[in-house]
């Protein structure tokens, strides 16, 4: 006989859930799991002999519960969540839900802060320490913190990109002082695990979702702050494989802006769709001759292509220093033609 609720686990409870559900909806759930859990649960159903009326209500009840908090927790973060369940189930039942809840999803910080308007966000936060801003920035989507990061002023911009980039764990009580200043209604539920966050890709994906003149302001202030993290940043604004989000006109300029050996070894390794691009806009004898080049060339170092690839991106970065070719770009780079 199975035991009470309260003394079940975890797995137990899923396999009395699937038997109460049903062998159709079962068979939907196992489709969504490893070979692992679908023989977990397989040989816990088949050890259930007989479930008594009451410890099944109880399982599917709970299942209700937390399914109706997640989706609460989608809706309106979890301070939304926890207001809910607390009117409809009480403040200590409330609580044990979403502590089961948070615990084994480990709802990310700042929820709440992602669903909400970068501008709103802006008038909040503009006021604190620089420290605090790169927090909320990293934990925001790329394009929200760009919007935010483009409208603080100039004199910040770069010190914030670079406690970003250099961020790298930040306590649990940290996160959780800084979510109940900006949401008093956050209940503080955050993982008891370090989380990492920020990082050079942190701050690429903010800069990208910047205008022009932002991530020059920044990029420049940065070079004379710490040269090598503005290097590191500009390396991965934009990759050789980019090439493809170019219009005809700009690849060509890069084409005659390029050394032939350069392109004839990031060509040899590169997808089908760059091949396709650059070949297509080079004169038909020059894509024939670098066909045959690659066709005969062995096997090349994956070092030897990666500076090749590095110096077409260099000369892309000049090329759009010098206005001569458009990367498109958030917040200011519309083009009209």
């Amino acid at each position: 006989m199975v035991r009470k609720e309260k003394e079940m686990t975890g797995r137990q409870k899923a396999a009395l859930l699937l038997i109460s559900l049903g062998p159709e909806v079962a068979a939907a759930v196992y489709k969504n799991l490893s070979e692992e859990e679908v023989e977990r649960l397989t040989l816990e159903i088949s050890s259930v002999k007989k479930v008594e009326a009451s410890v099944k209500e109880e399982v599917i009840e709970e299942f209700h519960n937390i399914a109706m908090a997640q989706d609460y927790i989608s809706q309106g973060g979890i301070g939304y969540a926890k207001t809910v369940l607390e009117k409809a189930l009480g403040k200590n039942h409330a609580q044990a839900i979403l502590n089961r809840l948070t615990s084994s999803l480990q709802v990310r910080p700042f929820d709440f802060a992602r669903r909400a308007d970068p501008g709103q966000l802006l008038n909040f936060i503009q006021n604190e320490h620089p420290q605090t801003i790169a927090l909320i920035l990293s934990y925001l989507e790329a394009e929200q913190a760009g919007v935010i990061l483009s409208s603080l002023p100039q004199e910040v911009q770069a010190d914030i990109a670079r406690r970003i980039a250099t961020m790298d764990s930040t306590s649990p009580e940290v996160i959780s002082e800084i979510e109940s200043v900006l949401e008093r209604k956050l209940s503080s539920t955050v993982t008891q695990d370090f989380s990492e966050t920020g990082g050079v890709g942190a701050v690429v994906e903010v800069l990208n979702g910047v205008d022009r003149a932002t991530e020059k302001t920044i990029l420049d202030a940065l070079e004379e702050q710490d040269p090598e993290l503005a290097e590191e940043i500009k390396k991965r604004m934009f990759v050789f494989e980019d090439i493809v989000t170019l219009d005809n006109r700009s690849i060509q300029r890069i084409i005659r802006e390029c050394e032939n050996e350069d392109l004839i070894l990031s060509l040899k390794v590169s997808s089908e769709e760059v091949q396709d691009i650059l070949f297509g806009n080079m004169s038909q004898r020059m894509a024939e001759s670098f066909k045959e080049e690659i066709e005969v060339m062995g096997p090349v170092r994956l070092r030897d292509v990666e500076e090749a690839q590095t110096r077409i991106v260099g000369n892309i970065r000049k090329l759009e220093d010098a206005g001569e070719i458009i990367i498109a770009r958030g917040g200011g780079d519309d083009v009209i033609v």
